[in-house]
This record gives C-alpha cells, sequence and structure tokens, in this order.
C-alpha cells in the first residue's frame, strides 16, 4: 500500500448556490470525500457524487499540500468525475490495474479519508462481481465490484485497491442497514 497510498486526497467541496441550492441558513452545501491521482500533473479520478454542483474544490494530499482545483470531466451516470488542480503539481499517482481479473474471494483494500480520518485502509474480500448498481441519475451501472471491505461517508471516491498495489474501483457505496455491503465502480 506504500505505492497508492501517498496517491490518495482529501477532496472538501463547496457548492455553488447556482448549481446546489442553499440550506435554510444561506450557506452553499459542503461535503467532502477521497480521490485518487492518476497522473502526476494532478488530474485526480473521483466520484460525480463528491464533486456535483462544486462552486470550489480543495484538494489535500496525504504531506498536506492544498490546492485548488476544478472538475474537469463528469460522468453521473457511471458516478466517476475527474478534477485537476488549478497550480501545477507533482504528485504521486497510483497505478490503475484491470478489474477484469479479479476473482470472488481476492483481497482488496479500500483507502481513503473517512469521517475526515486520511488515509484510513480497510480490508476485505470481493464478495461479488458484475453487480448492477443504480446511479442518481437513474442509470444502471454494470460491473460493479461488491465488497466487504468498510466503506464510511467520505470513503466515497476512494480507490479500490488490490494486494499488489493496483487500483481496480473506485468506492461509491454502502448498502445502509446492511453490515458490509459496499460496491466499486471500474
Amino acid at each position: 500500500m506504500d505505492a497508492v497510498a501517498p496517491a490518495v486526497v482529501h477532496l472538501q467541496v463547496k457548492g455553488s448556490a447556482e448549481a446546489s441550492g442553499r440550506r435554510r441558513t444561506g450557506v452553499p452545501r459542503q461535503g467532502s470525500g477521497s480521490g485518487i491521482v492518476v497522473v502526476p500533473d494532478g488530474l485526480i479520478l473521483t466520484n460525480s457524487h463528491v464533486v456535483q454542483g462544486a462552486g470550489a474544490i480543495e484538494v489535500t494530499t496525504g504531506e498536506g499540500q492544498t490546492f485548488a482545483a476544478r472538475v474537469i470531466g463528469d460522468d453521473p451516470g457511471t458516478d466517476l468525475a475527474l478534477v485537476r488542480t488549478d497550480q501545477e503539481a507533482s504528485l504521486p499517482a497510483a497505478r490503475l490495474g484491470e478489474s477484469r481479473g479479479l476473482r470472488v474471494g481476492q483481497l482488496v483494500i479500500a483507502i481513503g479519508n473517512p469521517l475526515g480520518f486520511e488515509c484510513t485502509v480497510t480490508a476485505g474480500v470481493v464478495s461479488a462481481l458484475g453487480r448492477s448498481l443504480r446511479s442518481r441519475t437513474g442509470r444502471l451501472i454494470d460491473d460493479v465490484i461488491q465488497t466487504d471491505a468498510a466503506l464510511n461517508p467520505g470513503n466515497s471516491g476512494g480507490p479500490l485497491v488490490t494486494s499488489r498495489g493496483e487500483v481496480v474501483g473506485i468506492n461509491t457505496a454502502v448498502v445502509m442497514g446492511a453490515q458490509g455491503i459496499c460496491f466499486a465502480v471500474t
């Protein structure tokens, strides 16, 4: 995990009044999640629902570096988004792997920033492959990985990683009320 953990970032998102609406307090909505640097110049893969309606995004690395960032690609139908830092960066990037080679029972690791605890690692197994999951837009996302690696709020957008340190999915959802049913999009 030494090769992947430095590439995991925390995303703090502030919504624009136009895109996300305002709460009763008049304050724009806020949220946070995780992301994974996939290109050293500051290209980050995360979930669409993490950055949806973003007016401002702040990226914080595990070393404490902070960058302003913006959404450059967003696909709510697959719950994936690309974010790029606004400043020039030279960040550690993770190696992307092939999810097609996964097997039920294989060890996987989820890395993220659940509940604000940076770079938290949980392990589990691939519980099922080829699951389908409804996106927020209602589109059916196919070939989703089901795992029992613990996910909590803030893990969204973080990587699901093999024991070889290859990113094979992006953690996206937990079945509330169930114990240990979590999903990652590929």
